[in-house]
């Protein structure tokens, strides 16, 4: 009976400090790999969290201003050529009268004719006209105000005439055009407001359009 009993207690000894070994390791195991790789990754995680990105200021668009007595126009947007008005075709042709037009009306807002003056023959007496007279009142400071341009309409038969061009009928309506000094006072009379029909002469040369003569009609 003793040894019988005393196998017993030394079997609960021996799983009793095999239970207690294995809670050793358990918690060696814990203390060494767990929580303190688990706690250090959160704590970079909170960090990188916490450090706010920074995000590039936008540069602000500039504001279109149209010119008054006050200053010459501001930021006045630049005309860009269609990509169908660089084709020899009926479509092509109406765009790049619609662009000419655009560029005149840049011209007067701002006095820079380079651009027309590419895209217009020299032979154009009435177009040499408008640029040098714009060149003309812009001079030593002063600046056009108002004389925007609308071009309500532009017809083409798309038909090639003998000498070479094509013909564009445009309605092209003008604003009052006021002219202003360095000190913003008026310095010539203002041109009214017009309303009128033209004649655009226009070739396809080099796979580029080019404004060869411009006829108001009277």
């Amino acid at each position: 009976m003793t040894s019988h009993h005393l196998f017993k207690i030394r079997q609960i000894r021996t799983v009793t400090l095999a239970v207690v070994a294995t809670t050793a390791l358990l918690l060696s195991g814990c203390n060494s790999g767990g929580e303190p790789n688990s706690g250090g990754t959160t704590s970079a995680s909170a960090t990188e969290s916490a450090t706010p990105s920074h995000t590039p200021t936008p540069t602000p668009t500039p504001v279109y201003k149209p010119a008054d007595a006050t200053g010459p126009a501001q930021n006045v947007p630049v005309p860009v050529l269609p990509e169908v008005a660089k084709t020899e075709t009926k479509e092509g042709l109406e765009a790049f009268a619609a662009y000419w037009f655009e560029q005149l009306n840049f011209a007067y807002q701002t006095g820079n004719t380079s651009d027309l003056q590419a895209i217009t023959s020299p032979g154009c007496e009435f177009c040499s006209n408008i640029t040098n007279s714009l060149t003309t009142n812009y001079q030593g400071g002063r600046w056009l105000a108002g004389g925007r341009i609308t071009v309500p309409s532009t017809t083409t038969t798309f038909q090639l005439a003998t000498d070479g061009n094509y013909q564009v009928i445009a309605q092209v309506q003008q604003a009052t055009i006021t002219y202003h000094d360095p000190g913003g006072s008026q310095f010539r009379v203002a041109t009214q407001p017009s309303d009128t029909g033209n004649v655009l002469l226009i070739s396809f040369e080099d796979a580029a359009w080019r404004v060869n003569g411009l006829h108001p009609l009277r």
